[in-house]
């Protein structure tokens, strides 16, 4: 039994690529016309005018998601089908058009001198965080629920 079980184990570990951690991550560098369609929509609508310093695929066993570094230092992030996950602006403002309204207009009302430099978002909440070092958590209905 002990023999057979180790004989299916080399057997399946031989199925997977020679290259592949034991996490099954692999982080490359692509083409940024290999890009999801999504996201070479949303880089070409609302990052119009910045080049491409880089743009990396992650894959795992069940996804892969996108990374593109612009190089003004800009970076965007992507899930597996092109959505964008992450935005980071080290010097300037995430694109308006790419903050939901909601969270556009709590920022404007409440921190008015202030720019959205990140924004990260997931299933259940969306976070940004300010010029002025403030982090500001929405639930999925844009209300907030935290802030830093």
């Amino acid at each position: 039994m002990k023999t057979f079980v180790i004989s299916l184990i080399l057997a399946l570990a031989s199925l997977l690529p020679a290259t592949a951690s034991p996490d099954m991550g692999d982080d490359k560098a692509i083409s940024p016309s290999q890009l999801p369609k999504a996201a070479l929509q949303t880089i070409s609508t609302h990052l119009r005018g910045r080049k491409i310093a880089i743009a990396k695929m992650e894959g795992g066993l069940f996804s892969k998601s996108y990374t593109v570094i612009f190089t003004n230092g800009e970076k965007i992030e992507f899930n597996g089908r092109g959505h964008w996950t992450e935005i980071k602006c080290k010097r300037s403002a995430v694109p308006a058009s790419l903050v939901p309204a909601r969270i556009a207009v709590y920022i404007r009302e409440n921190y008015p001198d202030c720019r959205i430099l990140e924004i990260e978002r997931d299933d259940d909440e969306t976070e940004v965080k300010l010029s002025n070092y403030v982090e500001v958590t929405f639930d999925s209905d844009f209300n907030v629920t935290d802030i830093d």
